[in-house]
């Protein structure tokens, strides 16, 4: 009865998300890191 938080947002997301939303959310999260990084690499590049 007494869940833990931990659990209950895995099971929350397990009913929720399928595995395809899950790659897409994934995948979301490479492209904003690469585009971040990349903006951090290319703007220090700039100001050298």
């Amino acid at each position: 009865m007494f869940d833990s938080l931990d659990e209950q947002i895995k099971k929350d997301e397990a009913r929720v998300l399928s595995s395809r939303e899950r790659m897409m959310r994934y995948a979301i999260y490479v492209v904003a890191a690469v585009v971040v990084f990349g903006g951090l690499i290319l703007g220090v590049y700039m100001f050298t």
